[in-house]
């Protein structure tokens, strides 16, 4: 298990247990590699040794079909709708639902020896090896089977989605008879699952084990309507449209045969199921390989005969160019990801896993965002259908500044997203009777999808976490073409909404609240002047109104043209400063911390650390009125804010703050643990900042929320990286370079990541007793402070800068609830627990006790 907190002790001391199987899962710093398989876990590995490149992706399900947990082919942004029916409904109700489409399955390359299949469930494994590469992207699988009959057979598979060409996916199956003759069959097939049947033509398991594949994802209809399917030699066909959202889609896949055996080929298509079949005379010694081309295109509404010429025309390119060209393009391009992303540990015995797990998570981010080109990321890139494939906040916040420090040109595709929705965000906030832009809190295509509004679209904090983003990336980058073309569009309209949302109260001074919202903690809902969306307004306005000052001053041309295709009077800079200076924040003088809202500690708290495990996700457990009685929090909301907006914060504000807010903290979040581990790093609570972050670096490596079915969770591992670089490294935002106050663990020797700043990539090396940056690529110098210095790095030796100590050293955080305050009336703080329905199912109903039994 991850080490975590015992309920209720303060700074015991716990010890870090691996929680992978090494012996099934061997800790390779390059590789995640299985040594035998299971159906035990199927759910899990799908999603672990999926594959893809931000367009498209595929769970790593059976060549054979079978046995699989979910089958799953998706195409990020390929969705269909369908209608939101509330059983209440009100005016600006989310209308329209949207769901990712589970997209036809050409994995399939089914394989018989002597007419028996092979299935991995009940084959006898004499070998078996199961691997992805994080340095080439490729999923391989290696195994002797040993046939009903007696023969030894190699069957060696792999498959690779290209990081370079989008469209792109290629498959291979070798197969060598290592004693006897035998007749070979292999079936290789696009199947429509979303609609149709399995392999074997059942309806129920097309896709995944008793899973109905229309109701899976509420659509009750059929999904994908036919629009052509064909064939030639070696070459099959089929394309479809959705039968509400219209989307188009083809996917074709070419076939190559190299053996000296004897064969014989056939194909055929119809309207959800194309089939290639080799028929082969199989002598030992001599393999078999096929090569299975797979390509997809879609569209938003181009005809279905246009997307088979482009199927064609990848098919072909790769045809031409042969695998190799594919394969070294694949290679170069993760050559330049690690280059740039790459982070490094050195933590003793540990170590090898350690590492294993850290490139586990980059290589996520690499596989959701690489080829997204403009789409969103979704909360699950291309691995799963968790959350219908929706686009969140987690994007900005979490991987934007990632990709803005090691792969800008992928956080301006993942921004030009959001520029993109622009029209559709001001669509919604008109609906909403505000002016400006409101983005949608989960969506598709623009339209908001989320049911329940008071954890949805009353999150409004999302405009201030996309304009943090569009910040941050032009911050980093120094790309002031995209804030003059598209930046600066974002910032003016999101501040505009801020000013219209909040409004003015004055008593003993003049303040600016915004009343009505939801923060990132989905345990506290509609709420006044949360503190997260308030300090994060507050900086949108500023940024927003900075931002115009600036153009204003550097390119007047551009300024103009700004003012004239946004309408902006110029007295609105000033109105939005105002706006933020005078914002709300709350905080309560006698207990020293930020209220998460200004009525949050008018609540009962929860007694966190007396909560059964068994009651836990709370969410699972208790209805949301119950949870929003209480203080208890999904995930960290003020911590996160003082991530964010760390200056705004003092040190001992930070603690304070984290000490309140830690007990009572659930976790119940993937996006928490990474937070937390950043915040208590910086103020000193060095174990707890290890144990958090061991959680973040393994929550979908060891399942850590069961939900890793859905895949994988891509704002937590790009949260694995904001804890390294930012917590450990202590590394700090400033507008005008970087800043550095590393608080390296006790346990590690070393950390090495690399930083972009304006086109130079810096590496920067943390020890015990010294930084070390180096300029890697690019001219210098750069300008950056350790610890209060500020200094320069240039391109004629490393910058190496003594650090006496790694900060304060305070053990763990207390994990008992801060009680004993007292609130504005004058009642103290307590903990408690909601009456457990587990007693209440043992308590007889009440008509069933005579009053004459019950006391005075």
């Amino acid at each position: 298990m991850i080490a975590g907190h015992t309920a209720g002790v303060e700074n015991e001391p716990e010890s870090f247990t691996d929680p992978l199987n090494r012996d099934r899962f061997p800790a390779d710093p390059w590789r995640l590699t299985e040594t035998w398989p299971t159906t035990a876990d199927l759910h899990l590995t799908e999603t672990l040794f999926a594959v893809g490149n931000g367009y498209l992706g595929m769970r790593d399900n059976p060549p054979e079909g079978r046995d699989a947990h979910t089958h799953g082919t998706y195409i990020n942004g390929f969705h269909e709708t369908w209608v939101i029916r509330h059983a209440e409904s009100a005016f600006g109700f989310a209308k329209t639902g949207q769901t990712m489409v589970n997209v036809p399955d050409a994995k399939l390359m089914k394989l018989y020896v002597d007419d028996e299949p092979l299935l991995l469930s009940v084959a006898d494994l004499e070998h078996y090896e199961r691997s992805v590469d994080f340095r080439d992207g490729i999923l391989r699988r290696n195994l002797i089977w040993r046939t009903p009959a007696g023969k030894r057979v190699m069957v060696e598979s792999s498959r690779m989605i290209s990081l370079d060409q989008r469209h792109l996916a290629v498959m291979t199956l070798k197969v060598t008879m290592l004693d006897g003759d035998a007749p070979v069959a292999v079936s290789s097939q696009i199947l429509n699952r979303q609609d149709g049947v399995d392999e074997y033509h059942v309806s129920a398991a097309a896709m995944g084990e008793g899973v109905d594949p229309r109701k899976s994802a509420r659509l009750s209809a059929r999904v994908l309507e036919p629009r052509g399917d064909w064939c030639s030699g070696r070459r099959m066909i089929l394309g479809y449209q959705c039968a509400s959202s219209r989307m188009t889609l083809a996917v074709g896949a070419d076939h190559t045969i190299e053996t000296e055996n004897e064969y014989e080929e056939l194909i055929s298509t119809e309207a959800d199921l194309g089939k290639k079949v080799y028929r082969v005379q199989a002598t030992a010694g001599r393999p078999i390989t096929i090569t299975k081309t797979v390509a997809y295109h879609s569209s938003r509404g181009v005809p279905v005969r246009e997307l088979f010429d482009r199927c064609r025309r990848t098919l072909d390119r790769f045809r031409a160019d042969g695998p190799q060209v594919s394969r070294d393009a694949q290679r170069a391009w993760l050559d330049r990801f690690w280059a740039d992303a790459d982070v490094e540990v050195e933590s003793g015995d540990e170590n090898a896993a350690t590492q294993q797990a850290i490139r586990w998570n980059l290589f996520q981010i690499a596989q959701a965002t690489a080829r997204a080109d403009q789409l969103g990321v979704p909360a699950k890139g291309v691995t799963g259908s968790g959350y219908e494939g929706h686009y969140f906040w987690d994007t900005e916040v979490y991987v934007i500044p990632f990709l803005s420090y090691t792969c800008p040109g992928l956080a301006r595709n993942a921004l030009r997203f959001r520029v993109n929705q622009l029209d559709k965000a001001r669509e919604r906030a008109r609906e909403l009777a505000q002016r400006g832009a409101l983005y949608p809190w989960r969506t598709i295509n623009g339209e908001e999808a989320s049911a329940y509004y008071a954890a949805g679209t009353a999150q409004y904090h999302i405009d201030a976490d996309i304009a943090f983003a569009v910040s941050r990336y032009v911050d980093t980058t120094g790309d002031l073409e995209f804030m003059r073309g598209n930046g600066i569009d974002i910032l003016v309209e999101t501040a505009r909404m801020w000013e219209d949302l909040g409004f003015w109260r004055e008593n003993d001074r003049r303040v600016f609240n915004i009343h009505g919202v939801t923060g990132p903690d989905e345990y506290t809902t509609v709420v006044n002047n949360n503190l997260f969306t308030n300090v994060m307004a507050r900086y949108n306005l500023e940024r927003a109104a900075d931002s115009v000052r600036a153009l204003r001053r550097t390119d007047r041309a551009a300024y103009e043209r700004m003012v004239h295709r946004l309408d902006l009077d110029p007295a609105e800079p000033g109105k939005w400063r105002d706006c933020a200076a005078h914002m709300t924040i709350p905080y309560d003088e006698e207990l020293g911390i930020h209220p998460q809202d200004e009525h949050f500690l008018d609540r009962e708290m929860w007694d966190l650390p007396a909560t059964p495990e068994d009651r836990r996700p709370l969410m699972l457990h208790y209805h949301p009125l119950v949870i929003y009685r209480f203080q208890v929090l999904k995930q960290a909301d003020v911590v996160l804010a003082m991530f964010l907006q760390g200056h705004r914060f003092t040190q001992a504000q930070k603690k304070a703050n984290f000490d309140y807010y830690d007990p009572i903290t659930t976790g119940d979040s993937t996006l928490s643990a990474v937070v937390q581990s950043i915040i208590a790093a910086e103020v000193g609570y060095e174990q707890s900042a290890l144990d958090y972050f061991l959680h973040g670096l393994y929550v979908d490596l060891a399942d850590l929320h069961r939900n890793t079915v859905d895949g994988v969770h891509i704002a937590s591992a790009g949260g694995v990286w904001n804890s390294l670089v930012y917590g450990f490294g202590g590394m700090m935002d400033l507008r005008v370079g970087l800043g550095f106050d590393p608080r390296l663990p006790e346990s590690w020797s070393k950390l090495t990541f690399r930083i972009r700043r304006h086109g130079v990539r810096m590496r920067i090396e943390v020890e015990q007793e010294r930084l070390t940056a180096t300029i890697e690529d690019g001219e210098g110098p750069v300008s950056l402070s350790v610890r209060g210095r500020d200094l320069q790095v240039t391109t004629l030796e490393p910058l190496v800068v003594p650090l006496v100590g790694q900060g304060p050293r305070h053990g763990r955080a207390p994990r008992t609830p801060v009680l004993g305050g007292t609130r504005e009336d004058g009642s103290v703080i307590t903990a408690a627990l909601p009456t457990d329905t587990a007693q209440l199912d043992q308590v007889r109903p009440a008509e069933q006790i005579h009053p004459a039994a019950e006391p005075a």
